[in-house]
C-alpha cells in the first residue's frame, strides 16, 4: 500500500452536498478494493486562473489515501470517464 493524494475539480453547478456525495462514490472505488481513506478536504468552489471547457470555477476537493498501485489507476480511470469531474490529478506525495 502505498500514500497517495488525489485532487478533484468537480462541476461548479453540482450543489454543496451533491459534490460531497459524488467525492464518496468515488471513493468507494478504493475502499472497495482493500484501500484506506484518510483525510478529506472539501475546499469550495474556487475560481480558475483560464477556463477549462468553457467553465470558469470548479468545486475543489483533497483526499489522502492509501492503496495499491492498481487501485489507483482504476480510481484514476472512473475519475476521467465521470462526467462532473471537470479535472483531477493523483501523485505521490515525497515523505518527509
Amino acid at each position: 500500500m502505498r500514500h497517495y493524494e488525489v485532487m478533484l475539480i468537480l462541476d461548479p453547478s453540482l450543489e454543496d452536498k451533491d459534490a460531497k456525495a459524488a467525492v464518496d462514490r468515488f471513493l468507494t472505488t478504493v475502499t472497495s478494493r482493500g484501500g484506506t481513506v484518510g483525510n478529506i478536504d472539501h475546499w469550495g468552489k474556487r475560481r480558475f486562473a483560464y477556463e477549462i471547457r468553457h467553465i470558469e470555477e470548479g468545486y475543489y476537493t483533497v483526499v489522502d489515501l492509501e492503496a495499491t498501485p492498481e487501485t489507483v489507476d482504476e480510481l484514476s480511470r472512473v475519475l476521467f470517464l465521470a462526467d462532473n469531474v471537470v479535472r483531477h490529478k493523483v501523485i505521490r506525495p515525497q515523505a518527509a
